[in-house]
């Protein structure tokens, strides 16, 4: 069976710096992209960033520069490290899969996702 596993949410203070992981199992990884999503209460969900098999990365504007994505394929697990955290980041954070990068960024018909990690960002 597989299995997307998001975890690091939390809540934190407008300013401060989460670390979110993506645990992935039941198949290997290493020639997926994996991407981050998140969706705030009343919104639609919204891409946030991703990572193709090779590493060059993607990233929407709200969070460039203040989001840093990476993945250890050897470990099969993904990361979001979010710095510089605002109340609009607030959301549940979602991992993603797919073959196609372009997927991912396009947020169009992922392979496999996460359950979400819910992230607060109190003012």
């Amino acid at each position: 069976q597989v299995q997307l596993v998001e975890s690091g949410g939390g809540l934190v203070q407008a300013g401060g710096s989460l670390r979110l992981s993506c645990a992935a199992s039941g198949r290997t990884f290493s020639s997926y992209a994996m991407g981050w999503f998140r969706q705030a209460p009343g919104k639609e969900r919204e891409f946030v960033a991703a990572i193709s098999w090779n590493f060059s990365t993607s990233y929407a504007d709200s969070v460039k520069g203040r989001f840093t994505i990476s993945r250890d394929n050897a470990k099969n697990t993904m990361s979001l490290q979010m710095n510089s955290l605002k109340p609009e980041d607030t959301a549940v954070y979602y991992c993603a899969a797919d073959r196609a990068m372009a997927s991912l960024i396009r947020d169009v018909g992922m392979d496999y996702w996460g359950k979400g990690t819910l992230v607060i960002v109190s003012s």
